[in-house]
């Protein structure tokens, strides 16, 4: 892992889904110093990730790792987002909540498009299931497969966007976002949010913080 970039006060975050994004988010924060319990339907298939990730890695059932974070990260497979928060959604209140799912869909001539229709962003989604969370989205852009080697080779050198319409949440998830070797991008609100959407702006999409800004359309 790299070496430790802990700041003064590490975080306590559950990652729910140690799969693509899960997982390579859940080490980078790791080796920032936080404290990561790992949240799965199976924990004891994770067996060998939290003994290679070190003391402050564990596992344990969705419901259990949100009551073990401040922080959490839902970075399950969006078609089964809905049975996860039916399981955990009155343990998630008052707590940040990083979205990092896609509902991706494909439209009829095999284009990307998100499944919640035009004029409904994911964050909005989420937000609305949740109302005592402060809801965040980031991580969803980015080609998931590039997550940790971008992050640890070639740490602070490709943006990361976010959104939030919280203050708190988005600045807790601008310091995720640059714990997990990223340089982020605010986009605005949840409502704002649509080119992180399938088939927006910037989905699939990666670059340094400024080719970010300008394919969402945006100055600074």
């Amino acid at each position: 892992m790299p070496e430790s970039q802990a700041g003064p006060t590490p975080l306590r975050i559950a990652v729910l889904g140690a799969g693509n994004i899960g997982r390579p988010l859940g080490r980078h924060w790791l080796a920032a110093g936080h404290t990561v319990t790992f949240g799965s339907r199976t924990p004891e298939r994770l067996a060998a990730l939290v003994a290679e990730s070190g003391e402050r890695a564990r596992a344990a059932t969705y419901p259990d790792a949100v009551d073990a974070g401040d922080v959490v990260l839902l970075a399950v497979p969006r078609p089964h987002l809905e049975e996860v928060l039916a399981q955990v959604a009155d343990r998630l209140t008052g707590k940040t909540v990083i979205d990092a799912t896609s509902p991706i869909g494909l439209s009829a001539d095999g284009l990307f498009v998100s499944e919640l229709g035009p004029g409904l962003t994911q964050g909005s989604w989420s937000a609305k299931r949740l109302p005592g969370s402060s809801v965040a989205r980031a991580f969803c852009h980015f080609p998931d497969e590039l997550l940790w080697s971008r992050g640890t080779r070639q740490r602070h050198f490709w943006g990361m966007a976010v959104a939030a319409d919280d203050a708190d949440a988005l600045r807790i998830t601008e310091r995720l976002v640059h714990d997990a070797g990223f340089v982020p991008v605010p986009l605005g609100g949840l409502d704002e949010s649509a080119a992180l959407e399938p088939g927006g702006a910037l989905f699939g999409h990666f670059s340094t913080a400024a080719g970010l800004r300008r394919a969402a359309g945006i100055g600074g």
